[in-house]
């Protein structure tokens, strides 16, 4: 029976290792050469070559101090994800704004206090108010699958009363702050002095 092309080179590939890692000899290839063409390997003759190596590499210690030695892999053992390269890449790379937007809204909605909290004026606050809103209903009208919007709209008269309520409490905490620094920098007995 003769050689297929696929077994061919398979047989060239793994020859030409075989003489780079230094297995044969040049007057081995040249015997090699001369004689009539072999059968190819089969799957255990090349599982047998590659534990082989595996084996003299450990020896070798070509596996020593490797990153995450000793270390379990991380997420063996959970529930199979088709997508899981698709998260580890979000998590590695710290991307943000992706996803479907139920999901991106709930978490804007999350950090919207925060980000309101950093305006200064209450026009701002309104104007980003009425944009979160105003995206909750667009994504609630695209039937574009994926998990359901369940965040709720916000009443801007509501939150801009509570974004000035913590204001006000900043700018006392604040007030307060100072005072207390003055204070520190100024002594009781040097107070007295001066009023």
């Amino acid at each position: 029976m003769t050689e297929g092309p696929r077994e061919a080179a398979e047989r060239y590939r793994f020859e030409k290792w075989q003489r780079e890692q230094g297995y044969t000899s040049d007057e081995e290839d040249a015997a090699d050469a001369a004689a009539p063409p072999a059968r190819g390997f089969s799957a255990a003759e090349r599982a047998a070559v590659v534990e082989n190596s595996i084996q003299q590499a450990i020896r070798r210690g070509e596996f020593d101090d490797l990153p995450g030695a000793g270390k379990p892999i991380p997420g063996l053992g959970a529930t199979h994800d088709p997508d899981w390269w698709i998260r580890r890449k979000i998590e590695t790379e710290k991307l943000t704004g992706l996803g479907p937007p139920a999901l991106r809204l709930r978490v804007e909605d999350a950090e919207l206090d925060a980000r309101l909290d950093a305006l200064s004026r209450e026009a701002e606050v309104r104007e980003a108010i009425e944009d979160f809103n105003r995206r909750i209903i667009e994504a609630r009208r695209q039937l574009q699958g994926g998990p359901p919007v369940v965040t709720p709209t916000r009443d801007v008269d509501a939150e801009v009363a509570a974004w000035r309520e913590r204001r006000s409490a900043r700018v006392a905490a604040q007030a307060d702050a100072e005072d207390a620094a003055a204070r520190r920098r100024h002594p009781w007995w040097r107070r007295r002095g001066r009023a």
